[in-house]
């Protein structure tokens, strides 16, 4: 709802995705450090409680601001509370999920998030049509709030012996040669590659959904009509509500078949989704192509959020898992860098969004061959992890007696 708000105040787009960009290279900073705070053992919980205190602030600061530096700051604080959250929430998936497979972990999650943007959405819907859309910084705040008495009621899963057990595991030492230590530079970084590239690309679709899209809507197209700001964020609504309602069952089947599998329906889907969007800024009728677009667009995203998650874990050593889960949240940051600047300056220049969501749809096709490159390197199972633990007693002896059971711990198999 952002973008809706401060172009309400007569922001242009460029200070408006300027402003989502200083969020997001902030973001990108604070993220690499919460990742190696977390492989050095700092346990989940602390990072998610650092960034609802640091969102509160910023929810305050964002629902009075009225000048471009205001507005900067707001936004620098919600970077920093991303940069937080989004490797410790990740990581703390597979450390809680005990005798689920992680894929299906993260479809949950997934759904849950889906369910809460829904919902916060939903609300900022009504709020635009009542003329109060910065209401929706006041529900964030309280959200936050409730997170954080959540988190202290009940911490999230702890990390330590989950990496103690997989530099302890059995395939962790066949995979290396008798004496080596194992490496912390770039061969575990490799195979990871190919993820973090289409990564980049479909959170870049997801960041102009919120910075580009909502602009494009309110300004029209070549021939298709403005919309209304209550009218644009109700197709924004609609699009999370299809999100909503795909997201568990996309996310679940999904969980059953290869990363490869579903990373290649959700970048058909978000190309699908671009060139209906852009193919309706050429017809005066072209919001019905716009509410077409919807579908495959939620379905795209639905199927990238848990499969990508899961093919970090796939392609990542569990000691890494933590900087890993921070590389793959920069994909989130350097799109929400790139992308709203140059959305924004391209309907700056154009005044529509023709050419922007071409080449994002040209972009899912060219990076579409990479997921050839990926392969379960690495399954973790809580099963697993307890078969460890009967099989060698030394291992259970150097984990935390306050979370052994706890599904904390996983076992490296190629």
């Amino acid at each position: 709802m952002t973008p809706l708000i401060f172009h309400a105040i007569d922001f242009s787009a460029r200070e408006v995705g300027s402003g989502l960009a200083v969020s997001a290279l902030i973001g990108t900073v604070v993220r690499l450090l919460s990742g190696a705070l977390l492989d050095r053992g700092i346990r989940c919980s602390w990072p998610i409680r650092g960034t609802t205190l640091l969102a509160i602030a910023a929810d305050l600061i964002l629902l009075q601001a009225d000048s471009y530096s205001s507005y900067l700051i707001g936004q620098l604080l919600l970077g920093c509370a991303a940069g937080l959250y989004w490797p410790a929430i990740e990581l703390a998936v597979p450390l809680s999920c005990g005798s689920l497979p992680s894929g299906r972990g993260y479809a949950l999650v997934r759904s849950a998030d889906a369910l809460g943007i829904g919902i916060g959405t939903l609300i900022g819907t009504v709020a635009a049509t009542l003329g109060s859309l910065r209401t929706v910084y006041s529900v964030e705040a309280v959200c936050m709030g409730a997170v954080l008495v959540l988190i202290s009621l009940h911490p999230l899963q702890d990390g330590p012996p989950y990496r103690t057990l997989s530099s302890n595991s059995p395939a962790a030492d066949g995979q290396r040669p008798t004496g080596q230590r194992p490496t912390s530079r770039l061969p575990w970084l490799l195979p990871l590659l190919p993820v973090l590239l289409i990564s980049v690309v479909a959170t870049g679709i997801l960041a102009l959904q919120q910075s580009a899209l909502p602009l494009d809507l309110v300004r029209g197209g070549l021939l298709r009509p403005a919309l209304s700001e209550s009218h644009s964020s109700a197709l924004i609504a609609l699009q999370l509500t299809l999100l909503v309602s795909l997201q568990w069952p996309v996310g679940r089947w999904l969980s059953e078949r290869s990363v490869a599998f579903g990373l290649g329906l959700s970048l058909a889907g978000f190309s699908l989704g671009c060139g209906l969007i852009a193919l309706s800024s050429l017809f005066e009728s072209g919001t019905a192509l716009v509410l077409a677009a919807l579908l495959p667009m939620a379905f795209a995203q639905a199927a990238f959020l848990p499969t990508a998650t899961e093919a970090v874990i796939e392609e990542t050593p569990p000691e890494h898992r933590g900087l890993a889960m921070a590389l793959f949240s920069q994909c989130f940051a350097i799109s929400a860098i790139v992308a709203p600047l140059a959305g924004g300056a391209l309907l700056d220049l154009q005044n529509n969004g023709l050419l922007l969501w071409l080449l994002m749809g040209g972009a899912c096709l060219i990076v579409l061959p990479t997921l050839r490159t990926l392969k379960p390197r690495y399954r973790a199972t809580a099963m697993e992890a307890t078969e460890l633990l009967l099989e060698r007693p030394e291992v259970a002896a150097r984990a935390d007696d306050d979370t052994v059971g706890s599904g904390a711990r996983e076992r490296m198999t190629p």
